[in-house]
């Protein structure tokens, strides 16, 4: 199978998923982070769903040469914790909890034509634009 075509059905998936447990909704994510208002405990399921699927992945394709769909892992090779990575975090983060959309349930929100999520996806795309111009 051709690695565009199996990166785009799994981001189709990964859309659906999404989709479906309510992740696109920023209400529902806000309502999941308030953990001293009122909490909505539902997203916990959606998480440890995904842990249910990709722990034993990783268990499973850790003494593998190579991935089924592509030619090499892709794995970080910076493993240093710095101050870009903890503003970056802590930027994603704060921003999460204030708007209850991060990038993955923005950008399958776009589906939806949502003013928000138009908004918040063209601000991040400008705020990568921005970041390779201040950090060359």
């Amino acid at each position: 199978m051709n690695t565009k075509l199996a990166s785009g059905i799994a981001g189709i998936i990964f859309g659906l998923g999404l989709t479906v447990s309510g992740m696109i909704n920023p209400e529902k994510v806000l309502g999941f982070l308030n953990i001293f208002g009122a909490w909505d405990p539902s997203l916990i399921l959606v998480m440890g769903g995904a842990l249910l699927v990709t722990t034993p992945m990783f268990f499973l394709s850790k003494n593998k040469e190579k991935p089924m769909l592509c030619e090499t892992f892709s794995l970080p090779t910076l493993t240093k914790i710095d101050s870009k990575l903890i503003l970056g975090a802590s930027i994603f983060g704060i921003g999460w909890g204030l708007i209850g959309l991060c990038p993955g349930p923005a950008i399958a929100s776009l589906a939806m034509l949502n003013t928000h999520s138009l908004i918040f996806v063209g601000s991040m795309i400008a705020g990568f634009i921005l970041q390779k111009i201040i950090f060359k």
